[in-house]
C-alpha cells in the first residue's frame, strides 16, 4: 500500500513508514477499508456493465445483435479468409503458417468482447464458434475455386481436421477474453486487495512453517492468498491457450 502522508510505497503490515517515518497505526486501518471499497466498487461496476448490456438486448435485440456479428464474427471472418488465401495461395507458405494465423487473430477479438461488450468465456466461444464454421466454409470455397478441390470433405479424416481447425479457432477466442478477463479484473482485484489474508491463507502458511514471527506469518498468508487468487485464472488461460494450439496445429504436424 501506499503512505497516507508521503505516497511512497510501503508493506501493508507497516506501522511506521519507513520513508517519512509517520506513525500508520490511526490511518491504516482507514487505508485498508479505503481498498477493500475499492474492491467492492469494481465488482459492482462488471454488474452493472452486465445490466447494461443485457437491458440492450431486450430493448434493441436486433440491432445489438447485427452490431455483434458485424464487430466480432464478420470481421474476423473476413480477416482470417483473407489470410488464408494470402498465405497460401498468393505467398505459397506452408500450412503451418496459415495454423498459427488462425491461432492469432481471434484473440484481440475475444479480448475485445469482454473488455468493450463485457461478454465473458461463454459468449466469446459461442462467437467463436460461428466465425470458426463460416471462416472455414469461405476457406473452403476458395480452394474449391481456385485448385478445383472439393467445398465437402471426402472422407473422415479431412472431416476431423476440419472440426480440429475450427475448434482450434473457436478456442483462441475464448483464450483471448480469458486473458482480458485476468489482467482486467483478476490482477487488479489481487493488487487492490487489503493486507488482509483469509483464514484458509493463515492455515497454509502455518502448515509451511510454525516457527516464524507473526509478521512473517502475515507476509507469507498474504502471498499464499494472492497465489490462490491468480492460480485459477492463469491456469484457466493456459488450458483454453494450449487446446487451441494442440487442435489447430495437431492436424499438420502429426505424422
Amino acid at each position: 500500500m501506499e503512505c497516507a502522508y508521503c505516497a511512497e510505497t510501503i508493506r501493508d503490515e507497516a506501522l511506521a513508514c519507513k520513508h517519512c517515518s509517520r506513525d500508520l497505526r490511526v490511518v491504516r486501518p482507514v487505508i485498508l477499508e479505503i481498498q477493500d471499497l475499492v474492491t467492492e466498487l469494481d465488482a459492482l461496476q462488471r454488474q452493472l456493465d452486465q445490466a447494461y448490456n443485457r437491458l440492450a438486448m431486450r430493448e434493441t435485440p436486433i440491432r445489438y445483435t447485427l452490431q455483434l456479428g458485424a464487430l466480432y464474427v464478420l470481421l474476423p471472418t473476413i480477416v482470417l479468409v483473407c489470410a488464408h488465401y494470402l498465405l497460401l495461395f498468393v505467398l505459397n507458405l506452408s500450412p503451418v503458417y496459415l495454423r498459427v494465423a488462425s491461432l492469432l487473430i481471434p484473440l484481440p477479438f475475444g479480448l475485445a468482447l469482454l473488455y468493450v461488450r463485457k461478454i465473458g468465456f461463454g459468449g466469446a466461444f459461442l462467437a467463436g464458434v460461428i466465425a470458426a464454421m463460416i471462416s472455414v466454409t469461405g476457406m473452403s470455397i476458395v480452394t474449391n475455386h481456385i485448385d478445383g478441390v472439393p467445398i465437402l470433405p471426402e472422407n473422415a479424416r479431412v472431416w476431423r481436421e476440419i472440426f480440429e481447425y475450427a475448434a482450434s479457432i473457436a478456442l483462441s477466442f475464448g483464450t483471448g477474453n480469458m486473458i482480458g478477463m485476468f489482467f482486467f479484473q483478476v490482477l487488479p482485484q489481487v493488487m487492490a486487495a487489503g493486507g488482509r489474508p483469509n483464514a484458509a491463507a493463515f492455515r497454509i502458511a502455518r502448515l509451511l512453517g510454525q516457527h516464524v514471527g507473526q509478521e512473517q506469518l502475515r507476509r507469507r498468508a498474504r502471498i499464499i492468498q494472492d497465489l490462490l487468487r491468480t492460480a485459477g485464472p492463469l491456469a484457466g488461460v493456459l488450458a483454453t491457450a494450449g487446446g487451441s494450439i494442440y487442435a489447430g496445429l495437431k492436424g499438420i504436424l502429426s505424422p
